[in-house]
């Protein structure tokens, strides 16, 4: 009989199911797809901050979260004896002119006083930087904060480590002990249908598998596209935002053009052969945070979705806190992440 019986082997669900089994309770993970079967299985992961200014509990949770992720996936690691391909390698942005340097030189004052002694957010060389993007400036913001994660082993090492606990992932079966429905983009369609109004809705994303091999460099963020440099030798690529889209799986020219932009932005790039082209939904909520707390149709319930571009930089702060609330009923989720954030009003 497992004290927790959680839907879903996204990201959100495994590291609640991890989480919990970290307190001492049993669990069971139900998902008909398998282990990171929807946007949990892509190719990017990265795991960056918002920018240090006009702070919010969003970006303090985040902060949190971030600061957590390393002895997170360190034990994750431990426990199943999989790498997930975390590393806090940083990130690297193009200063793009005068007013860009002004604007980074305000936020390496606002790092300091936000992010404190935990990360650095500062002005360097490009020439510094090991497979530097296109500068006009020839400088690059750095920060120390961002991490880099592959997705599909870092879902895989959490499988593995709730099955090394001994609990139990399994396509279909019936609930036990409490519940939280961690569905991703089918709960928020749930959710919208029988509300009868958009509380969220499915975001396309394609990304592209590079054999190119940099696992020390800083990920990149240049022209609106993250670079990321993983630990198995591979450089990932992404993405697009799709509202609209005919297949959720398929690539197309849009994903051509990703990989274009990211070829001019980062010319070490020019000549990597793509290995892998990938394409798949995003959930993502109306408020665009994570939905968490006590499940709208199912009051006896929990809910955690709307991990949208964020979930595995989220996801270590998510599973604290969800599992505080499952287990202990303590209640510690910001109100910009409450469900009812995501709801139509009434009255």
């Amino acid at each position: 009989m497992a004290d927790v019986t959680i839907y879903g082997a996204g990201i959100f669900g495994l590291s609640i199911a991890f989480a919990c089994q970290s307190r001492g309770a049993s669990v069971r993970v139900i998902d008909p797809g398998g282990v990171g079967a929807g946007a949990s299985g892509g190719v990017v992961g990265a795991l960056a901050p918002h920018v240090p200014e006009n702070w919010n509990e969003k970006k303090a949770f985040q902060l949190e979260s971030l600061l957590l992720a390393e002895a997170f996936w360190a034990e994750v690691a431990e426990v199943s004896g999989l790498p997930p391909g975390y590393a806090r390698t940083g990130r690297v942005q193009p200063v793009a002119d005068e007013a860009g340097l002004a604007l980074a030189r305000q936020r390496e004052v606002t790092a300091r006083e936000l992010w404190g002694e935990a990360a650095t957010w500062k002005v360097v060389e490009a020439e510094a930087v090991a497979h530097a993007p296109v500068t006009p400036t020839g400088l690059l913001i750095l920060d120390t904060l961002s991490a880099r994660l592959h997705p599909r082993e870092g879902a895989k090492a959490l499988a593995a480590a709730i099955v090394t606990r001994g609990g139990e992932i399994v396509a279909e079966g019936k609930p036990q002990g409490r519940v939280v429905h961690a569905t991703g983009v089918a709960g928020l369609t749930e959710l919208s249908e029988r509300l009868a109004a958009p509380v969220g809705n499915g975001v396309k994303g394609q990304g592209a598998l590079l054999d190119f091999a940099a696992p020390d460099a800083p990920q990149v963020f240049a022209d609106a596209l993250h670079v990321i440099f993983h630990r198995n030798g591979t450089t990932a690529v992404g993405s697009t935002s799709e509202r609209e889209y005919d297949s959720a799986t398929e690539t197309d020219a849009q994903l051509d053009e990703v990989l274009d932009r990211a070829r001019i932005a980062v010319p070490a790039l020019r000549d990597a052969k793509v290995i892998e082209r990938w394409a798949g939904v995003r959930p993502r909520a109306r408020s665009r945070a994570p939905m968490l707390g006590v499940h709208p149709l199912y009051p006896d319930q929990f809910i955690a979705n709307g991990g949208f571009k964020i979930g595995f930089g989220m996801a270590p702060k998510v599973a604290q806190v969800m599992a505080d609330l499952v287990l202990d009923g303590r209640d510690e989720i910001p109100a910009a992440f409450r469900p009812e954030a995501s709801l139509p009003k009434t009255g």
